[in-house]
């Protein structure tokens, strides 16, 4: 049987091809899945495309969010079964197989009844943004300022509004802003303007936000941010800054170590917590997956205004390319692998 995939044949290209299906049922732990939607994470894809990432060996098959059914199962998997609607860390491929126990790989979370496939595939990137409200000390009635109106930052913005915060959100760009409020962020503030930090504060009683998420992954924005966080206060990295930049690192350390601010910095990466539920630990990566999908089930969590294309596949290079150079326009985009039956 023949399947598809996308390929990385070298930097900066993206292309489908179509190879023989070997794969089978081969530890008692396999799940085997024909996808139906995969998300592109735009960020850690664009980078991994570019040859920037570790992790990713080129050539080799982008992608890590994906919902498809279920198609096979091992002898000690229990929690899915044949026919089921799963989310898991699968790739950009009509086909694939995963271990269910694998620690980077073996996320298999069933959809409940009622979650559209499409937007299902939107866990991952909500998924990716809990872990900052998980790793905060967000509380009823905080401040909270969110840098970024990508599709990350705008999922964060929600989660920590259903964690009962005003969020103050910010981008330079119009349409993400306005993007931001068709998903229900209150406050959202256009960072060019020479008064951002006087508004802020005006809007803080004069206090600052008690927690800082920076979901742009841009040094010279987190800087710029860190003057408008409260005394005590917190600074979460859920972006990742990759591009150089050169400052004054002294006035930075600063704000972390003296008054007035004596601020806290923190990293939000997603595999701080364990992939499975383990005893004596409350968060998982499983765990914070299935509470998305009950908040996107119940329409708390919205996924439609930052869901702007859906993509054959075979039009990779177009998708991706979007992604770079259009930013305002390609916001989440979702591949359909229905398109093929």
């Amino acid at each position: 049987m023949k399947y598809r995939k996308l390929l990385v044949p070298e930097i900066g290209k993206v292309t489908m091809v179509e190879e023989e299906w070997n794969g089978k049922i081969s530890g008692p732990n396999d799940v085997i899945i024909r996808n139906h939607f995969s998300h592109i994470s735009a960020g850690s894809e664009l980078a991994a495309i570019d040859g920037l990432e570790s992790w990713f060996n080129i050539p080799g098959t982008p992608g890590y969010t994906a919902v498809g059914e279920v198609l096979e199962i091992g002898e000690d998997v229990d929690h899915v079964i044949p026919g089921d609607l799963v989310y898991t860390y699968g790739p950009h491929a009509e086909m694939y197989k995963i271990d269910a126990t694998d620690r980077w790989h073996g996320v298999c979370v069933k959809l409940p009844e009622g979650v559209r496939s499409d937007h299902a595939s939107f866990t991952h990137m909500a998924g990716i943004a809990m872990t900052a409200i998980r790793n905060s000390n967000i509380e009823l009635g905080d401040d909270v300022a969110v840098t970024g109106m990508g599709a990350i930052g705008i999922l964060a913005a929600q989660l920590a509004q259903l964690q009962g915060a005003r969020v103050i959100a910010t981008d330079p760009e119009p349409t993400r802003r306005e993007m931001a409020k068709q998903c229900g962020i209150m406050h959202v503030l256009d960072p060019i303007l020479p008064d951002l930090k006087d508004q802020i504060m005006s809007m803080t009683n004069e206090q600052g936000v008690s927690t800082l998420i920076d979901a742009s992954g841009m040094s010279k924005v987190i800087e710029q941010s860190i003057d408008f966080v409260a005394l005590y206060g917190e600074v979460i990295l859920l972006g990742t800054p990759r591009s150089p930049y050169e400052t004054n690192l002294t006035g930075v350390l600063q704000h972390f170590h003296l008054l007035p601010h004596c601020l806290t910095m923190k990293g939000a990466l997603e595999f701080i917590f364990p992939t499975h539920q383990m005893e004596f630990l409350k968060h998982s990566i499983e765990r914070n997956a299935s509470v998305i999908l009950g908040l996107i089930k119940s329409g708390k969590l919205l996924i439609g205004p930052i869901h702007s294309h859906t993509m054959k596949p075979s039009d990779a290079q177009a998708a991706y390319d979007g992604l770079r150079n259009k930013k305002n326009e390609f916001i989440g985009v979702v591949f359909d692998w229905l398109s093929f039956r």
